[in-house]
């Protein structure tokens, strides 16, 4: 996790969590993205940016969509409520450290994870 820096947007200090998917430019809240961006990003904009480390590749994503085990879980409406509490806070990085306290939301997250980074094949010798 990096280290919060000032907002480019409204200067405070040591409080930008984000960047700009496009140019990097460090903000601290949504209104803050949204002065900066002066308008709607497209797909390719947010997809086209230069450090893919920390991005999931858009076909990896499209890979959840075709998930059964993932839709099965979306089936719950405790965890579609969990999920959406998540999209709508202010300090997603608090809430999600608190949701996987919750077997049910470390279910989906692990479900998440095993689809878009399946785990390597141990290297077993042959007999």
């Amino acid at each position: 996790m990096r280290a919060p820096r000032p907002c480019g947007v409204c200067g405070a200090a040591d409080a930008a969590k984000y960047r700009c998917p496009r140019c990097a430019a460090a903000y601290c809240s949504v209104p803050c993205c949204r002065t900066h961006r002066g308008g709607p990003w497209s797909v390719e904009d947010i997809l086209a940016d230069g450090e893919e480390q920390d991005r999931v590749p858009l076909q990896k994503l499209q890979l959840l969509g075709e998930s059964e085990e993932l839709r099965g879980l979306l089936l719950n409406p405790h965890l579609r409520q969990l999920l959406l509490t998540v999209d709508q806070a202010e300090d997603k990085s608090s809430l999600m450290k608190k949701y996987m306290q919750e077997p049910l939301f470390v279910e989906f997250a692990d479900c998440c994870l095993r689809i878009v980074e399946p785990p390597e094949k141990e290297n077993i010798l042959p007999e």
